[in-house]
Parts: structure tokens; C-alpha cells; sequence
């Protein structure tokens, strides 16, 4: 047993004490169901499968399969300086159990899926930390399955409870966007108000129109924003009728759906959605020791112990696995990333616009294996606003409507980042398939996708989770970069995405989509564009979008 200097420890508390504390005799413990035998992670008071109450702790083995590891690069931690291994493990006596740690007293370079791995505790204060070493056999294990395969997700699928549908009330009628950049060093409200001001004059109106206000996530942390609803009615006074900010709904585009069911339901006749990042900004200013960084020495989260500090972390993973059940390889990911840049060059709101080679994407520095520099989007200062009005109101406005024809967001598998799918980015698979539920529409009719991005391999996954590749195709879809052009077969990410324009957490997406249906796009138009999709999230529930222009 080791001694550890980490400096983030997690947070002891009643729930989750046994498990952070049961390597002091050697033994690793979880939470078992004490009616169906099942163990149960992250610690919950009531068993998933069978729903008992009638929950215990176990002693197991301490053997577990590895599952997924990344070599991080880039981030760090105190007292956990890269290079390190973040990996998951399935434990042997329940591979539903994943638990992420560190892979250790081995070489990264001889790490495979499948292989077999043993616990080992490292002491840090009142913590033992689970870490996992390789045993030495040399059969490889099988991967667990998931519980749904990912070709069989629409069978999940709740069908629609009635024939009426809530995104026929309303419409997008303005759409605004602040400046963008690296490091403007300028108030994030102020971005706020900008992008606010510039929506409502696309739209014809004036402040004292708005009756409703609605974003994601309502924090400022991290750079995370301007400080949410309260912030912005504190600036503008304008006394809504409802209001709407939160995390917990699905993704940044949550924003919007929620806006259009407040329309639907006669609570709202115009609302404004908004979303803001200045984290190029905040970095800065932390760099400057003018900002604090969250959080402190001690950690609710079961990844970030072990280093696991960025959604990064998980998404490398998922990707490793993709790679390693369909064949996919970086340079599919590259393609993505020239196409988005190639998009940029195009969009003079583009953070970077510089051209983009394969061999530029394969020899930049390593951020967490397999992702590079170019697979990660742009931190950036930047915020985009979206108007939803009533549909009886919007066709007498300043621009033509988009009408929204459907949404998806049912969530289906889990949403622990490490306890679910393992083939693809979580919470994309059920989403697109609920999406599709609504409507008569299919991927063919689809003109343009504007699909998250916030790392390359996202925006495979919803690639796929959409249809517009098969489930594991994308390697021979992406290849070449023709299918996903702005002549292809789906153009993607049109205004160069988060990887190229700026990370604006999906409301840049959405503001790109109403772009390309109106014809407004300039040099980077798609000829007739008259669907879209876009898609916010991912990892924690997310939501997708299908709009279409009007008439």
C-alpha cells in the first residue's frame, strides 16, 4: 500500500465512506442489493434492477477487465502531474459495475482492452485510493455488452403519447450572436447582452416584447457564463412571465426546448434563450491570480480523483472502443476536423480559419490518447441567442420563421459518464432514435447537420446515432471528407463547429442551422437548405433538433 501526495481527494460522506475507505485492510468493497445479489455503483438507496431498498456492501475480488484507458497529456492535477493512465475496469462478480481509476505499474504502450487487472491501494489522508495493475495473464477478456445493443436503441423508445405536437406552436424568429474570440477580456454579461440585443433586432422586436427568458446551465463557474436568468433580468428589467435555467435538462439546446413548450402551453409569446462561455477569458484571469478556480481539495465526482478532470477523459475511451470494435482510426476522426476547418475558412466569425492537413492533424501534440490538439473544440469568449415565438406571431415578424418539426430527448441508457454505453458518446443513441419517433421525416430528407463537436469523436457518434452512416460505418463514410462537404452526401457543421468556429456548447450550432434554412450564410450556403438538424450534448442528457423552413 502506497502512499499518495494527490491533493483532490474525494468527499467522504455516508453514502460512499465504505468505499473510499475499504482499502485500508486490502479489501475493495461496493454497494450490493441484498435481494438480486446485483452491486450497485455509484452507491444509490434503492437497487436499478429490481428496485429493492434492501441494499448492503459487499467485499469482491479486486479483479476486473479493462475496458478503456487513455493516456493524458495535458491535464493536470496536484500532486498528479501527466503522464498518466486514466482507465475503466468492469469488475468480475458484475461487469455492469465500471469504476474509473488509474492503470498503473505498467507501460501504456502494452495495454489492451480486454485484459485482465487487479487492485491495488494508494493511501492518501483518510482516503485508499483503487487502483488497477495488470495481473500478468495474457488471454484477453471479451468486453462487456451493453444492455442495449446500440442497433436496437428505437426499440427503447417510449411512442409519442399523443398526435398532437407541442413543436407545431412556435418558431424560431431572430437569432444573435456577441463577438467571438480568444481571450476579449470583457464582462461576460456584457457578451450576454450583446448577443440578447442583436436576436431581438433580427426579430423585429423590441425588449419590452419578451415575457420569457430561458438558458443553460444558469451557473457562473469556470467561465461558464454570466451568471444565468437572474443576471440578465437584473440588467434589462424587463419582468418575464416565466423563466427557465438549469443543468439538469437535455443539453445546451434544453434552452430552446423548454422555451417551446412554455409557447405551447400559453405561458410565453417570445423567448429569449441565451448561452454564454468566456472561459478563454476566465483561464486568463486565473493564469493573472484575478479568479479562483473551482471547487477545492475535496471532490463529489468519482472520475476526478484519479485525474479524470475533463468530459475528454470519458470521450477518449468510448472512442478507443469504437476504434477497436469497427475498425475506426484517427484519421477518420482527422476528417472531421478538416472538414470543420475547411467550413471555417469560409465564416469570417471563425476563430480559426488557417487550412488544415491531414498530416497537421496527426502530428499535432496529444491532449488525452487517441485525441489530439484538433480534436478538442476552442475554448473562446462568445455568447449566441435565440428567439422562440409563438407561431401566430412569428409569420409577422421581420424574417421568415424555421418552424421545429420534431425533438428528441428520451434518455435510455444510464447517465453516470462511466457506467454507460461503450460503443459510442453517451446519451446520442436514444435521443436520435426519440427524435426520429416524431416525425415522418427521415436522415435522406435531412439538407444540413449541424452536429455537437465538442471533440471530433461526438460528432462521429451522432453521425451515427442519426443514421446518416450505419452503426460502426463511419470509417468508410468519413473517409475522403466527400459525404460530410458542404456538396455532399450530409453537410456538416457548415460554420466550421466548436472544433473550428468556437466552443458555444451547441447554441452555435442551432444559430448555424436557422442560418443555412433562411439562405443566410453567405459563401458557406448549402443550396437549398430547407432541413437541418442540430444537436446539443451529449455525455449528460442532451437534446436534438429537427427544423425546416417555412412554406
Amino acid at each position: 500500500m502506497a502512499e499518495s501526495g494527490r491533493a483532490v481527494l474525494p468527499q467522504l460522506t455516508l453514502d460512499n465512506e465504505f468505499f473510499w475507505t475499504s482499502g485500508a485492510d486490502g479489501q475493495l468493497r461496493l454497494q450490493e442489493c441484498g435481494d438480486c445479489k446485483a452491486l450497485i455503483h455509484p452507491p444509490a438507496p434503492v437497487c436499478r434492477y429490481c428496485y429493492s431498498h434492501n441494499q448492503g456492501v459487499r467485499a469482491v475480488s479486486g479483479r476486473a477487465t479493462l475496458i478503456g484507458f487513455t493516456v493524458n497529456h495535458r491535464f493536470s492535477l496536484p500532486g498528479l502531474p501527466p503522464q498518466y493512465v486514466v482507465a475503466q475496469v468492469a469488475i468480475d462478480e458484475d461487469p455492469r459495475v465500471r469504476l474509473t481509476t488509474n492503470a498503473v505499474e505498467c507501460d501504456p504502450d502494452d495495454l489492451q482492452l480486454g485484459q485482465q487487472m487487479e487492485v491495488v491501494f494508494e493511501q492518501a489522508a483518510d482516503v485508499w485510493f483503487p487502483l488497477f495493475r495488470p495481473t500478468g495473464d495474457t488471454e484477453l477478456a471479451p468486453l462487456p455488452e451493453d444492455e442495449i445493443a446500440p442497433e436496437d436503441f428505437y426499440r427503447a423508445v417510449r411512442p409519442p403519447v399523443t398526435s398532437r405536437k407541442f413543436e407545431e406552436h412556435s418558431a424560431i424568429t431572430g437569432i444573435g450572436a456577441s463577438r467571438m474570440g480568444r481571450r476579449l477580456m470583457v464582462p461576460p454579461l456584457s457578451l450576454t447582452i450583446e448577443a440578447c440585443e442583436a436576436a431581438i433586432a433580427d426579430a423585429g422586436l423590441t425588449l419590452a416584447d419578451i415575457d420569457g427568458l430561458s438558458t443553460y446551465p444558469g451557473l457562473d463557474v469556470a467561465g461558464m457564463g454570466e451568471g444565468g436568468v437572474s443576471a440578465l433580468e437584473g440588467a434589462l428589467g424587463i419582468r418575464p412571465t416565466w423563466i427557465n435555467g438549469g443543468m439538469d435538462t437535455f443539453g445546451p439546446g434544453g434552452s430552446v426546448i423548454a422555451a417551446m413548450m412554455a409557447v405551447a402551453t400559453g405561458m410565453a409569446r417570445h423567448v429569449l434563450c441565451f448561452r454564454t462561455l468566456w472561459e478563454a477569458t476566465f483561464s486568463q484571469l486565473m493564469k493573472e491570480g484575478r479568479a479562483s478556480p473551482p471547487g477545492g481539495s475535496r471532490t463529489t465526482s468519482w472520475q476526478m480523483p484519479f485525474g479524470a478532470t475533463s468530459a475528454a477523459h470519458t470521450l477518449a475511451q468510448n472512442a478507443q472502443r469504437h476504434f477497436h470494435r469497427y475498425g475506426t482510426t484517427r484519421e477518420t476522426l482527422g476528417w472531421i476536423a478538416l472538414n470543420q476547418r475547411a467550413n471555417a475558412a469560409l465564416n469570417p466569425t471563425a476563430i480559426y480559419r488557417d487550412p488544415l492537413t491531414m498530416d497537421d492533424y496527426l502530428s499535432a501534440r496529444m491532449i488525452t490518447t487517441p485525441f489530439g490538439l484538433y480534436d478538442c473544440d476552442v475554448p473562446c469568449d462568445g455568447a449566441v441567442a435565440v428567439i422562440v415565438s409563438a407561431v401566430d406571431a412569428a409569420r409577422d415578424l421581420a424574417k421568415s420563421p424555421v418552424l421545429f418539426e420534431a425533438v428528441g430527448t428520451q434518455i435510455v441508457e444510464r447517465t453516470d459518464w462511466d457506467q454507460s454505453t461503450l460503443t459510442h458518446e453517451p446519451q446520442v443513441l436514444g435521443q436520435s432514435a426519440h427524435l426520429w419517433s416524431r416525425t415522418s421525416l427521415r436522415p435522406k430528407d435531412v439538407d444540413v447537420a449541424e452536429l455537437y463537436d465538442g471533440f471530433s469523436f461526438n460528432c462521429l457518434s451522432w453521425l451515427e446515432a442519426l443514421g446518416f452512416c450505419g452503426i460502426g460505418e463511419s470509417k468508410d463514410f468519413l473517409d475522403g471528407g466527400a459525404n460530410i462537404a458542404r456538396d455532399g452526401i450530409i453537410p456538416l457543421n457548415t460554420h466550421g463547429g466548436q472544433l473550428s468556429h468556437g466552443r458555444t456548447h451547441g447554441m452555435g450550432l442551432i444559430h448555424e442551422a436557422v442560418t443555412q434554412l433562411r439562405g443566410e450564410a453567405g459563401e458557406r450556403q448549402v443550396a437549398n437548405a430547407r432541413v437541418a438538424v442540430a444537436s446539443s450534448g451529449g455525455l449528460t442528457p442532451s437534446g436534438v433538433l429537427l427544423l425546416r423552413a417555412d412554406g
